[in-house]
């Protein structure tokens, strides 16, 4: 079965730098975009960033320019590198990856378990 486990997310002060990982496993036959969301409490979850098969980015306007989403060359784990952090930013992220996997005959979207970010001083 696809599985996605990030990691990488923890307490951090404000200004500093934290960097996501995202792995993904399992039957995957292709994987045609990566996305990380956040959700802080008592707000919905919200995407942040999102990369394409073909290393094609965007962000959210509130982490633009602080955050960068990469993929490794086997396109089978997707980073978020966070710098600059806010408050703000104190979330529990979310890897999504919008795959195909090889046991099913369409795409589907599946979720990591989420790692939490907390920026605080």
């Amino acid at each position: 079965q696809v599985q996605l486990v990030e990691s990488g997310g923890g307490l951090v002060q404000p200004g500093g730098s934290l960097r996501l990982s995202c792995a993904v496993s399992g039957t995957v036959a292709s994987i045609y975009a990566m996305d990380w969301f956040r959700q802080a409490p008592g707000k919905q979850r919200e995407l942040v960033a999102l990369i394409t098969s073909g290393s094609s980015s965007d962000y959210a306007d509130s982490v633009k320019g602080r955050f960068t989403i990469s993929r490794d060359a086997a396109d089978n784990t997707v980073y978020l590198q966070m710098n600059s952090l806010k408050p703000e930013d104190t979330a529990v992220y979310y890897c999504h990856a919008d795959l195909q996997d090889e046991s099913r005959g369409y795409r589907a979207g599946y979720w990591g378990q989420g790692t939490q970010v907390t920026v605080s001083s």
